[in-house]
């Protein structure tokens, strides 16, 4: 019951993103609340890691559209920002002890790395097809928060899958 409350909490945080910019502002910070809550009351850490992926791919556009409007630019410049958001996600973890238990693995992988890796790829890939549909329409996204639910909405299928997935 505690891991349904968490992901309605979890959903609830989504509810008034209102503004709209390249991953925006408030969905970023929705996710890092969401894995706040998620570890809390003991939500399976493939889950958690799932959010800390997208997490990283979210905060990495939002910095690199930053850098965009401010005409900073370097060469890599895409591989230095997510490498550097990864390390210190990576840092932060492996300094809190939460990787590598050896109890803590679901198909071979530290669980907390397999969500990463799957949260990583799906909310990119999400966010690359937004991108995508809105360019084949002028520009404009097909409806209101086209965005939020293509990003976010992949997030909460995932979510709801490997927690049947994990459910012991």
């Amino acid at each position: 019951m505690k891991k349904i409350f968490a992901i309605l909490i979890l959903l609830l945080a989504f509810a008034p993103a209102l503004s709209a910019k390249a991953i925006c502002p408030v969905c970023t910070v929705a996710v890092g609340a969401g894995v706040g809550i998620l570890h809390h009351y003991g939500v399976d850490d493939v889950i958690s890691g799932i959010w800390i992926g997208g997490l990283a791919v979210s905060i990495s556009l939002w910095t690199l559209s930053w850098m965009k409007r401010r005409k900073i630019d370097f060469y890599f410049k895409e591989v230095v920002v997510l490498g550097s958001y990864y390390i210190m996600i990576f840092a932060s973890l492996w300094w809190l002890k939460y990787l590598w238990h050896p109890l803590n693995k679901l198909w071979g992988l530290d669980k907390l790395v397999l969500g990463m890796i799957i949260g990583t790829i799906v909310f990119f890939i999400a966010a690359l097809s937004y991108f995508r549909l809105k360019k084949n329409n002028g520009g404009h996204a097909n409806f209101p928060f086209q965005k939020v639910v293509m990003t976010v909405g992949s997030m909460i299928i995932l979510t709801v899958i490997f927690y049947f997935v994990t459910k012991k």
